[in-house]
């Protein structure tokens, strides 16, 4: 089942960011927009498009999570063999999981370093990396300990 949903969510993210179907869409949108008149702009015409769009809109949005979901996922683990097969800090794989401060912190740690500020700047971006993955790795295991055991 998995398969066949990632098969689908793959093949219909493919076909909804094709011009023909944005073309296609907007040409819906266009004869709603006509008939508007004939139906003298009743609810029933308003309720037709509002209709259709949220429908749309609601299952798109799970079918596209899928599939961005998946190539992020197939990115970062291009992205960590790069890192494991060159000269880059193996310390550098992970950091997907930190959390978004941690990250904004790293991300301007790097832009120093990458301006030329030294080798220095480059391992403190280094070390601080390898601080963040402890932390966040300590505060797990508290709390795993800290959880009650149930008892039967």
């Amino acid at each position: 089942m998995k398969h066949l949903f990632a098969r689908f969510a793959t093949k219909t993210s493919e076909w909804a960011g094709k011009p023909v179907v944005f073309i296609l869409a907007l040409a819906v949108v266009i004869i709603w927009a006509v008939l508007g008149p004939f139906f003298d702009y009743s609810e029933t015409w308003q309720l037709i498009i509002n209709t259709g769009t949220t429908i749309i809109t609601f299952l798109m949005v799970f079918v596209l999570q899928n599939a961005q979901t998946r190539d992020t996922r197939a990115i970062q683990a291009k992205l960590n063999e790069i890192i494991l097969t060159s000269h880059a800090e193996n310390r550098f794989i992970g950091i997907e999981n930190l959390d978004e401060e941690e990250l904004k912190r790293l991300d301007e740690l790097v832009a120093k370093a990458a301006k030329g500020r030294g080798e220095t700047e480059a391992c403190a971006v280094s070390e601080s990396i390898e601080e963040a993955s402890s932390k966040k790795d300590e505060a797990k295991k508290r709390r795993v300990s800290a959880k009650p055991v149930k008892q039967r």
